[in-house]
């Protein structure tokens, strides 16, 4: 076995964020589509939910790495010595690392090597030696900066997988009766129109800030007419409860009511979402429904792919930033051109632009 077009048992690697597995999920059908292959995805438990719903993806093995920013408890010694078993058992014939441009990807390669797959590949900036068998040297962000989705593609097209479709994948559960269900709940009136508003952020340093929300949420009610849902995770509530208070009538809290699946069921019925740079920008990335992005310049390659969007970008505090230098190279790039923080006014001019003109008429006429 030395070939890449005998694979059947592909392992991918991709042990962070869920938007970050679903910006591979191209990559993924590239490689299921080129070879024929059984895919099996290692994932955070932060993305193994959504990993059920990519139907390109067979099994999913979640695994908790400690090189990996996580907010849950960090794999120990014994744990790790497990899965690689496990992964050893599971006879995989090649393995591929994804990595955004700012991630060494050897720890996390030393699975797949210690695991004994016999095919490895990774872009990677240092000479793996021994540890890949296809390295790609990682030219970014130093020469270009490509779109997260674009440099997966063209790592797994460096051993001849391609795809016939280029979107993000994800199967939209069938649960609309329950969401619905859990709207009426809420006193929201699905007869009218209605989107999507997502604050809630993992790192503050991407937050838009919780007074702004709330005029946007006003100025959604009164100038367009729709009525404003905030989501968000439960831990996300108190946040959500904070803006929807102050935006007023006409806006619902739903942060922690929804499970993932019905989650993801209310982004592919709104008509349009707005989000920070989160993974919820992803799922509406796949599910194809417009988003407006209040996008804080920490990974500009990860704005919406292939889904009309408008991403209102801004700059983060010089103190906020990442510590990691080669996120540091980018932020003196981006310093060239200081953007400032989105007003409430730039955001809904955004979301007139994106809804469309005969329903957004019929929303101003509406009793």
């Amino acid at each position: 076995m030395n070939t890449w077009q005998n694979c059947k048992k592909i392992l991918v690697i991709r042990p962070d964020n869920m938007g970050d597995l679903l910006m591979t999920t191209p990559a993924i059908r590239a490689l299921k589509q080129t070879f024929n292959a059984q895919i099996t995805v290692l994932t955070s438990s932060m993305a193994a939910g959504i990993a059920q719903h990519i139907p390109e993806i067979d099994d999913v093995i979640t695994f908790d790495v400690p090189w990996v920013k996580s907010n849950q408890e960090i794999a120990a010694n014994d744990e790790f010595t497990a899965v690689v078993q496990d992964i050893k058992n599971r006879r995989f014939d090649a393995a591929i690392v994804f990595t955004v441009y700012s991630q060494n990807p050897l720890p996390t390669v030393m699975l797949a090597y210690l695991a004994g797959i016999p095919l490895r590949l990774a872009y990677c900036r240092e000479n793996p030696y021994q540890l890949l068998t296809h390295w790609q040297p990682d030219k970014e962000p130093y020469e270009f900066i490509k779109h997260q989705v674009r440099r997966d593609l063209d790592l797994v097209a460096t051993v001849g997988a391609y795809a016939d479709d280029e979107h993000l994948s994800l199967q939209v559960p069938d649960v609309w009766p329950q969401v619905l269900k859990k709207l009426l709940h809420k006193g929201i009136n699905p007869d009218k129109p209605w989107l999507i508003m997502h604050p809630g952020v993992s790192e503050p340093k991407r937050e838009y800030p919780a007074t702004q929300w709330a005029d946007v949420a006003r100025m959604a009610v009164e100038q367009l007419g729709y009525q404003v849902l905030f989501t968000g995770s439960g831990s996300e509530r108190e946040m959500a409860d904070l803006i929807q208070s102050s935006a007023g009538n006409s806006t619902y809290n739903l942060a922690g009511n929804l499970n993932l699946e019905e989650f993801i069921c209310l982004i592919a019925h709104a008509p349009l979402v707005v989000s920070v740079n989160t993974g919820t920008i992803h799922i509406a990335a796949a599910t194809g429904t417009p988003t407006v992005v209040l996008y804080a310049l920490t990974n500009p390659q990860h704005t919406p792919w292939m889904v009309s969007s408008q991403v209102l970008s801004y700059n983060i505090h010089a103190e906020a930033r990442c510590k990691n230098e080669v996120i540091a190279h980018v932020n003196r790039y981006f310093d060239q051109e200081l953007s400032e923080l989105p007003c409430p006014d730039d955001v809904i001019a955004a979301i007139k632009n994106l809804l469309n003109p005969d329903e957004l008429v019929a929303s101003l006429n509406m009793p």
